[in-house]
């Protein structure tokens, strides 16, 4: 992709699902539930529009450009796409995430290559959601056996109307059986935490890349206090000392189902001193994106602030986050252990996009 993972960076989301599974319910319970963060949409065949998260879903005016047939993977190109996210990202516009709001004939493959394609630096994929109708499900199945392929490419499943079916759980068990690894969230009118797409504005200005109190507000008069349908787990590591990457790799190819987003900063240690690496996983996706130290980065300090830390978030459905603690902790490097190979960041390097590696890091080609 050739992108970085900055701040200004704004995760590009993708909803797919058939028609009357609830994507536009879905969306239209984002625009009202954002916690006060701006949504940026691309919806069906009403194309490029700003959405205020705060402002009534149906209202907008005169700031829609038509996509002629709805279907967004026929109707525009991969340029086309680019120029409705360029208008989106602009930083004048404020946005904090895009929802590209799929036609439900759409092929989502198609719609994740054009944004994996996409050569715009403010935008990094931020992920595919597939809808499903619990009350439909073997009914679409039958009459669209692609929707098993659909559910397998999937980064989350959401399987919406499950108050309308007295077997919710055969469903969800068999919705289980057919994903590769994502987390799956069952919901009645669409009604997801916004919380597992994008992080939640926290107030008047937001305040960084990682806002790890910020994801889940805990008091009882929060944004989610009146709480949703489904609930998700979070589990934020720091730690002082650097991380093997070879260890973290093995951590990250066998991250468990359900572990649905990773995201923050890792240090290597002495593998790379002159950069930290910004981690972006979302459901099988992931890269790394090396970014320069800062003398703050260098400043001694406590444990909350300053110094050289690696900050990770994760967020999931159904995960064991005291297991996955001791994990990453076992992923630290040990204070004596032996000199850095110059090997040891090849596994790393491989998720790097093109255009992005450190100075002196070569990575192998990929298998």
């Amino acid at each position: 992709m050739g992108q970085r993972s900055t701040p200004q960076q704004i995760p590009v989301v993708v909803l797919a699902g058939f028609l009357g599974s609830g994507k536009t319910t879905l969306l239209n319970h984002l625009l009202h539930r954002s916690g006060g963060s701006r949504i940026g949409a691309v919806v069906n065949d009403f194309g490029s529009i700003e959405i205020d998260a705060m402002a009534v879903a149906g209202a907008l005016g005169d700031s829609t450009v038509s996509l002629g047939n709805g279907c967004l993977c026929c109707a525009v190109d991969a340029s086309e796409l680019d120029g409705y996210l360029a208008r989106l990202a602009r930083p004048e516009a404020g946005i904090d995430v895009i929802v590209i709001e799929a036609s439900g004939l759409a092929e989502p493959q198609e719609l994740v290559r054009m944004l994996l394609a996409s050569e715009q630096p403010g935008i990094v994929y931020g992920g595919l959601v597939e809808v499903v109708d619990a009350a439909e499900f073997d009914d679409t199945r039958a009459k669209h056996p692609e929707i098993d392929r659909h559910l397998a490419l999937a980064d989350l499943v959401v399987v919406n109307k499950t108050d309308r079916v007295p077997d919710a759980e055969r469903v969800l068990g068999l919705v289980h059986s057919l994903v590769d690894g994502a987390a799956v969230v069952p919901a009645t009118y669409g009604r997801i935490d916004p919380g597992f797409l994008y992080d939640c504005r926290p107030g008047e200005e937001r305040v960084g890349q990682l806002s790890f109190d910020d994801l889940h507000d805990h008091s009882e008069g929060g944004a989610h206090s009146d709480h949703l349908h489904a609930d998700y787990d979070t589990l934020s590591f720091v730690s002082a000392l650097p991380l093997d990457p070879r260890r973290l790799m093995r951590f990250l190819d066998s991250r468990p189902e359900g572990l649905y987003r990773i995201k923050g900063y890792v240090d290597f240690g002495p593998y790379d001193t002159r950069n930290r690496y910004a981690v972006h996983a979302v459901g099988r996706f992931l890269r790394f994106y090396p970014e320069p130290w800062t003398s703050a980065d260098d400043t001694p300090a406590d444990d909350t602030a300053g110094a050289r830390r690696t900050r990770l978030v994760l967020i999931g459905t159904g995960l064991d986050t005291a297991a996955l603690g001791a994990e990453l902790d076992a992923c630290r490097r040990d204070t004596d252990a032996p000199p850095a190979d110059e090997h040891g960041m090849w596994g790393v390097l491989r998720y790097v996009p093109d255009g992005e590696e450190p100075d002196g890091q070569e990575p192998p080609d990929a298998p």
